[in-house]
């Protein structure tokens, strides 16, 4: 077998990318605050002040698309279908084309900045602040108060789940109505007191919430019950906008741009991703590493491709084979068991097609 040599920088490199947290500061637009996340598809949205841009590689470049916006900072992002609405300073905007062009929404709106959107079937909300939750079933024509049991009527975060709304509030933590927002009831155990909650996001069965302190709490019983995932997140910081795109959770923090962490990380029920989430052929790092004795790799296909991926030791000798065949196009995750290999640094290798790439992994025992 023909041995693969592997440089000393290439080692240092990988033990620089071994020794990293889990979540992952991206290129972030705009080089600092980032108020709202939402994706569809291949497109990625993020709200900015007085903007919105979009990206379609996961959050690695990004484009402004804000052409009929006004100069009032972009609250939240949510879609329907063909409609992107976009809430600001200013009131709700909506396009149609992908935030190419945007045009005013209202009828009814009380005044109030940070205007949140969430979308539960054809019904339209928006919280304001100080004023509650306001709702519409003709598209934003026209709004009515939806504000029962509502303690704390200043609403940062709005998210549908099948038929529970969550709003999260100032001081109030996170409250959940069954009934379209006719009557609300709080839902904070396991969340910090007086708990500032900014932002939500959903993952199949799996809520999200960020909030000030560099907090991301996860539900996975429609708020039930929270646990903090954020650790590694910027804790002097507030998390300000949260979105899934592919097998990522994105954080929008303010003044510290976009990070991302992998899904499974920190949930084991991912919603499968669509078949044309990615554009590219992409090699993921393992997750957890360092690890013992398991770890998931994770690879993007953009067409069915042959793919072969390997492992190999630090003197460039193959232990494990852990793919060798034929696969859609998709995003695709393998597991590593290494009970039978010994502690150090290996090298994992992806070949699909004419592409090829090789990353770091490190088992601990």
């Amino acid at each position: 077998m023909r041995t693969q040599i592997i440089s000393l920088g290439l080692v240092a490199a990988l033990s620089c990318a071994i020794a990293s947290a889990q979540w992952v500061q991206t290129n972030g637009p705009y080089g600092g605050e980032v108020y709202a996340l939402a994706s569809s598809g291949t497109n990625l949205f993020a709200g900015v002040s007085a903007s919105v841009y979009f990206s379609t590689d996961n959050g690695a470049n990004w484009t402004m698309a804000s052409n009929g916006l006004n100069d009032g900072n972009v609250g939240d992002l949510a879609i329907s279908g063909a409609n992107l609405y976009a809430a600001t300073s200013d009131g709700v905007f909506r396009s149609t084309d992908s935030g190419g062009d945007w045009s005013t929404l209202g009828g009814g709106l009380p005044g109030g900045v940070d205007k949140i959107l969430a979308l539960l079937g054809t019904t339209l909300f928006v919280g304001t602040n100080g004023r509650g939750v306001y709702r519409s079933t003709n598209g934003g024509t026209s709004w009515d108060a939806a504000n029962g049991g509502l303690t704390d009527t200043t609403v940062y975060a709005l998210v549908a789940r099948g038929t529970n709304l969550f709003a999260g509030t100032n001081t109030g933590g996170i409250f959940r109505s069954t009934n379209n927002g006719t009557d609300w009831t709080a839902v904070n155990n396991g969340l910090g007191t007086y708990e500032q909650v900014m932002t939500f996001a959903l993952s199949g069965p799996n809520l999200f919430a960020g909030s000030y302190g560099g907090h991301v709490f996860l539900s996975t019983n429609d708020g039930a019950t929270w646990t903090n995932v954020g650790a590694g997140l910027p804790i002097y910081l507030t998390t300000e906008a949260l979105a899934v795109s592919g097998p990522y959770l994105l954080a929008g923090v303010a003044g510290a741009g976009v990070w991302r962490r992998f899904l499974s990380e920190m949930i084991t029920s991912v919603e499968p991703a669509p078949i044309d989430i990615t554009r590219q052929f992409m090699l993921h790092q393992n997750y957890p590493n360092p690890f013992n004795p398991s770890t998931t790799i994770t690879y993007e296909l953009p067409q069915s491709s042959v793919v072969r991926l390997s492992v190999y030791d630090m003197l460039g000798r193959q232990v494990s084979v852990l793919v060798n065949e034929r696969e859609n196009a998709g995003i695709h995750e393998v597991r590593l068991n290494a009970s039978e290999l010994s502690s150090g640094v290996y090298i994992y290798r992806l070949q699909a097609g004419d592409f090829t790439q090789a990353k770091g992994l490190l088992l601990l025992r």
